[in-house]
């Protein structure tokens, strides 16, 4: 059953064994959560249905929620014994030589990450995909100091009066008081003082409750941190413009991926903000079936904040994208109705995470209409938070280059035994045995990634000739035509000629224009030579093919 099965206008039910449940057990539709009730009083009638009730009740399912089935989806299988095995010694071994695996085989870390984390290798993932266990080790010690410190009173009352209010049918914060509690109290008091600029938001609070789900206070703690400092910088300040920003922003991809959804919502006047502030600020906790949170959040560690993007624009799909639920949600509260009650059983996770995974949002497009978006609030509403601007970085990599650690521009190319020993079929549930790979293998592989590396420096080479080549001629052009070299400056000749306004035209980072997308810049050898140098610098170049050989 999926948790919002027995939801309050349908009390009561049965679960596909046939076996009752409560009929005093209401689910938050918007959320993993139940609605706060008493089990207690379940079965002080006497009768045959409170005592079924009650035992229902107190099953915990295997994400440790209480009410048997109801957090997990009926028709999903979970995985094979050998499958799981074979996946653990995997992330065993990733995990053991984390410094060898992340600077050169990101892209495998990626491709395993989408197949979704070993529920027993979740917690150390997370800290390493997050850099949670970096900044563990380098500040030894520093959380136990600030959980000694009595707190800024004000923060405290807050936080208190939260800490019942998550997941309150989860086995670990059922009890008032109880270890659960008291953990996500702890870290969330240490983080208004390791922040005290940014103090503490609601929202916090579930998102601390799931990392204490799957480890300690102390590294659930460090791994707190940096999804409220890099992943989600300025979320949880006062203001919430960041979230307002990343609105706009959505809005902005929408039109892209599903017109006729944003339209409806313009039409509507529904505001992002309305619909996307719970979505993001607790990282769909509270939104989506558990399966396919933590799934999510598999991929949200090691992609970042695109990921909360397709999820959403999925979302936003899902209840809007046929015309016959537009024709349902004909007005403005009509249409807030309905994205305020997504039922989680028309979602399951394979599904999800397909549609999630085929969506076309990269990095690149995030940040420059997010860095429209900024110029455009400070010309209309004046300067920013300083929270709001902070610089955000976009998962794995961008959180191990802020660090300081080696990342290569080219990834290296996957050894194709070992792809297919990846994707390999185990039948009947028990793993085939799989070698170690041996040095000759190795060796080719490493030969790939230098020949690799040769190619795209000759390709440099080569449009570096080019473009002094092309530069050459353009001047010679525009001494003979009298023309400005300002006009030339920037690739751009006459933007009212490209039937382009000035702003669509301005170059990102990254290479290309703010109007468009990554897929639209064709880098392969056979077009460079066709490519205006003006547009493209070598570095620019570099970062391009760099940007989508390990993104797109």
């Amino acid at each position: 059953m999926s948790n919002d099965e027995a939801a309050p206008d349908s009390p009561g039910g049965t679960t596909e064994s046939g076996e009752k449940t409560p009929d005093k057990l209401p689910t938050d539709s918007l959320s993993g959560t139940v609605c706060s009730v008493d089990l207690s009083g379940y079965g002080d009638g006497g009768s045959s249905q409170d005592s079924d009730s009650e035992a229902v009740a107190s099953r915990v399912d295997r994400f440790g929620f209480l009410g048997g089935n109801q957090y997990t989806e009926p028709t999903e299988e979970a995985w094979k014994i050998g499958v799981m095995r074979q996946r653990e010694l995997k992330w065993l071994d990733m995990l053991h030589n984390w410094d060898k695996w992340m600077p050169k085989r990101y892209q495998k870390i990626k491709l395993r990450c989408q197949k979704g984390i070993p529920p027993s290798l979740r917690s150390r993932a997370w800290q390493f995909l997050s850099g949670g266990a970096l900044l563990l080790a380098q500040n030894s010690g520093k959380f136990q100091e600030l959980d000694a410190r009595k707190g800024d009173p004000k923060w405290i009352e807050i936080i208190e009066r939260d800490l019942h209010r998550q997941f309150p049918f989860h086995e670990m914060f059922k009890a008032r008081g109880g270890h659960g509690q008291q953990d996500l109290f702890r870290v969330l008091k240490a983080y208004t003082e390791y922040r005290p600029d940014e103090g503490y938001c609601q929202a916090q609070a579930p998102v601390a409750a799931v990392l204490l789900m799957h480890m300690p206070a102390e590294q659930a703690f460090w791994t707190f941190v940096q999804i409220c400092d890099k992943y989600l910088p300025g979320y949880y300040s006062g203001n919430l413009e960041a979230l307002q920003l990343d609105g706009e922003t959505l809005v902005v991809l929408l039109q892209k991926v599903s017109p006729a959804v944003a339209r409806h919502l313009k039409k509507q006047k529904v505001d992002p903000v309305l619909y996307m502030t719970e979505w993001f600020m607790c990282v769909f906790s509270r939104t989506l079936p558990w399966a396919c949170v933590l799934r999510m959040w598999d991929v949200f560690f090691c992609e970042g904040v695109k990921v909360m993007f397709r999820v959403a624009l999925v979302l936003l799909r899902l209840m809007l994208g046929s015309s016959e639920a537009r024709k349902r949600a004909p007005g403005f509260y009509e249409t807030i109705e309905l994205l305020r009650s997504i039922s989680s059983r028309s979602i399951q996770e394979a599904w999800l995470m397909e549609q999630v995974l085929e969506i076309e949002v990269t990095e690149g497009q995030i940040e420059s209409d997010r860095q429209r978006q900024i110029r455009m609030w400070r010309e209309t509403k004046g300067e920013m938070h300083p929270t709001s601007t902070r610089r955000r970085l976009y998962g794995l990599r961008n959180i191990y280059e802020d660090a300081g650690c080696q990342v290569p521009l080219v990834p290296t190319p996957p050894s194709i035994v070992q792809t297919d020993r990846e994707d390999e079929e185990i039948k009947g549930g028990v793993a085939s045995p799989v070698s170690n790979r041996s040095r000759r293998e190795m060796k080719e592989e490493e030969k790939r990634r230098k020949k690799a590396e040769k190619e795209l420096e000759k390709q440099q080479k080569h449009e570096e000739k080019a473009e002094k080549k092309r530069q050459r001629h353009w001047s010679s052009r525009m001494s003979k035509a009298g023309s400005k070299p300002d006009e030339f400056q920037n690739g751009l000749s006459n933007p009212q000629e490209n039937g382009k306004t000035s702003e669509e035209n301005v170059p990102v980072a990254g290479g290309g224009t703010a109007g468009e997308t990554d897929d639209d810049l064709d880098t392969s050898s056979g077009v460079l030579d066709k490519i205006s140098p003006l547009r493209f610098s070598t570095s620019s170049l570099l970062s391009e093919l760099s940007f989508q050989e390990t993104y797109l």
